[in-house]
């Protein structure tokens, strides 16, 4: 396959590395980088002769100075690592220039700017890819054959916990403005929820028994499953062994009280992603939908309190 070229945007934050190695590992090239924090030393790390820029519009116009330069020169794919609120912007961008987007999660914060998204996408020719990478853990595919084959009349019990510890930068940053990152629902559950729509079917009910900048839960049925769902970044909702060890994340999948071992493997899932794309396959818009609608309507909900379907995280809150 013949190396493409790619282009970067949010290149100093959080997620880029993983976008950076997929990027090196599947034999193609980073031409030009962007974001407004020029901490971007990691780029000598996996590629030279990068072209970096601080301001947008001037990464913007070298873009479509590749652009006009050929094939050879031009920019295939956009990778989108900025802040959530910025995606279908850079998407958007990525589509003008002639380029498909591969874009961090979530590809939009509201679903009903997917539409005009998937309009144009049809006007340009070109695909807007989002990283969907738990639905390539080897583990969680071996899940969704399971699930696959239990009777239709039988629904799982499932219990989701996700603590990770966070420092007071986390609400100082853009990930703790509402608008910008969606809050914890969006910014940190979105993965899993999306996981356990294309494990267990559509939603037919969601509860918010709590909802806070720090931490929310809830309850989630779906049409194979039944649902209680944590999300937290505070360091004190860690189990004790997690604090006995000095461990900082707890993550956690039960179903029908055995739990599902897929902590090992994330480190090369952005890999099989890109690999995917590049072969003429990846995750679209309409398979991110789903999970981008669930997120928008539990931001959107009023917390009603615990009740017999909350987290066992949450009862003990009482």
């Amino acid at each position: 396959m013949k190396e493409k070229n790619f282009a970067i945007t949010g290149v100093a934050g959080y997620i880029a590395p993983r976008h950076l190695r997929a990027i090196k590992d599947t034999g193609n090239r980073l031409v030009a980088a962007v974001d407004p924090h020029d901490s971007a030393g990691i780029l000598d790390g996996y590629f030279e002769e990068v072209q970096f820029f601080r301001e947008f519009e001037r990464f913007d116009r070298h873009i479509e100075k590749l652009r006009r330069l050929g094939e050879d020169q031009r920019v295939h794919y956009v990778t989108i690592c900025s802040p959530n609120y910025l995606h279908d912007a850079h998407a958007r961008f990525a589509l003008r220039v002639g380029a498909d987007a591969i874009c961090e999660k979530p590809v939009v914060l509201n679903p009903w700017n997917i539409e005009p998204l998937q309009e144009l996408e049809e006007e340009s020719g070109k695909r807007i890819y989002t990283v969907l990478q738990l639905r390539v853990h080897p583990s969680l595919i071996a899940l969704k054959g399971k699930s696959e084959n239990m009777p239709l009349a039988t629904k799982k019990n499932i219990e989701l916990t996700y603590v990770t510890s966070r420092g007071p930068w986390y609400l100082a940053s853009w990930k703790g403005q509402l608008d910008r990152s969606g809050g914890l629902a969006t910014n940190i559950g979105i993965h899993f929820f999306d996981l356990l729509i294309w494990l267990f079917g559509q939603v037919e009910h969601s509860e918010v028994h709590i909802a806070t900048p720090t931490k929310t839960g809830g309850y989630l049925e779906l049409t194979g499953a039944r649902v209680k769902w944590f999300l937290s970044i505070d360091k004190e909702d860690l189990p004790p062994e997690c604090k006995k060890n000095n461990k900082r994340t707890h993550r956690s999948i039960l179903l029908d009280g055995e739990g599902i071992e897929f902590s090992e493997g994330f480190t090369d899932l952005h890999t099989i992603v890109y690999k995917e794309i590049l072969s003429g396959k990846g995750f679209g818009l309409k398979d991110a939908l789903p999970s981008i609608v669930l997120a928008h309507d539990i931001r959107n909900a009023k917390a009603i309190g615990m009740n017999q379907n909350s987290h066992p995280f949450l009862k003990k809150m009482k």
